[in-house]
């Protein structure tokens, strides 16, 4: 059964990725209204954030949504190739799609915009297939997690897991990225440690 997601306004600015104030001023403007609760407060539906996003909605039907992704702009010929060799699968398999999505994004960012939003449509039972043509296009960890929600759901998950389709550069990004998360931590741990004795040595003192 479909149900509509709402946000507050503060919600809706951090899943479009736009200030608080920039909604306020679209509201002002006309440009993208939001609906108003018998308190006066703004409220923002799924019609509102696939306007802000750029994406068509239809209730008329489950979809049929394809996602492409890269990590950054100079990785955009990879984007086209992903999409080139999805797109000669469903043309070869007579799949007709309701939602081309095409993110750049890195792989260990679970706020993306464009994948949030197919999450959320996902979870509330609007998806019936989803192609896509690497596991790590959709996340480079946790892809049990979507595997496990597209189960409950009753999307059929199809993976092309073209080895070529999955860029080594972008792996390589990916694990300094986790280098450098891990390695902050550690020195905050650090950090951390210093204080609390220092603390204990002042509890002491006194």
């Amino acid at each position: 059964m479909y149900m509509m997601n709402t946000y507050n306004v503060s919600e809706f600015s951090k899943v479009v990725g736009v200030s608080v104030h920039t909604l306020q001023r679209w509201d002002r403007e006309g440009a993208l209204k939001s609906n108003r609760t018998p308190t006066n407060r703004r409220v923002y539906t799924e019609e509102h954030l696939c306007r802000a996003l750029g994406i068509a909605r239809s209730d008329s039907k489950r979809l049929t949504v394809v996602y492409a992704r890269v990590s950054s702009q100079s990785q955009k010929p990879d984007l086209d190739n992903q999409i080139s060799t999805l797109k000669s699968y469903t043309d070869a398999k007579g799949i007709i799609v309701d939602e081309w999505i095409n993110e750049i994004g890195g792989g260990l960012n679970f706020k993306r915009r464009k994948f949030l939003w197919l999450m959320d449509m996902l979870v509330s039972g609007r998806v019936e297939r989803l192609i896509i043509a690497h596991k790590d296009r959709m996340a480079r960890f946790g892809f049990p997690l979507i595997e496990h929600y597209c189960q409950v759901y009753q999307c059929e998950l199809i993976v092309l897991n073209s080895e070529q389709l999955s860029p080594e550069q972008e792996m390589v990004q990916d694990l300094m990225a986790i280098t450098h998360c891990f390695s902050s931590r550690l020195y905050g741990l650090r950090n951390y440690r210093k204080a609390l004795n220092q603390a204990i040595k002042d509890d002491k003192g006194a």
